[in-house]
């Protein structure tokens, strides 16, 4: 069974950055692809970032320059280093695991962003 357990989240001033976490546990041979989704009060979630097995990289057109999300493969952990952060930031930031046609989702973890 596939589990995904999220850190990193919190409050910062706008400017600041963070580093999100999410560690997956179980078998994740084969993924599809690992990242990051977002969803603010009132709104819909929305696609963040995610990496693919050869390592390449897709962002959300917003967070272009100012997010970059890797991968470790030995630990199977993927990060997302949030830089300057806007308050239009702020949401629940879930991980999501695509593999053998499935998603799994994490539990999230917030990001506040304060003006």
């Amino acid at each position: 069974q596939v589990q995904l357990v999220e850190s990193g989240g919190g409050l910062v001033q706008t400017g600041g950055s963070l580093r999100l976490a999410c560690q997956a546990s179980g078998d994740i041979s084969g993924f599809t692809s690992m990242g990051w989704y977002r969803q603010a009060p009132g709104k819909q979630r929305e696609f963040v970032a995610n990496i693919i097995p050869s390592g390449d990289t897709n962002y959300r057109d917003y967070v272009k320059g100012r997010f970059t999300i890797s991968r470790d493969s030995a630990k199977n952990t993927v990060y997302l280093q949030m830089n300057s952060l806007k308050p239009e930031d702020t949401a629940k930031y879930y991980c999501n695991l695509y593999i053998r046609r499935t998603d799994y989702w994490g539990q999230g973890t917030q990001v506040t962003i304060s003006s």
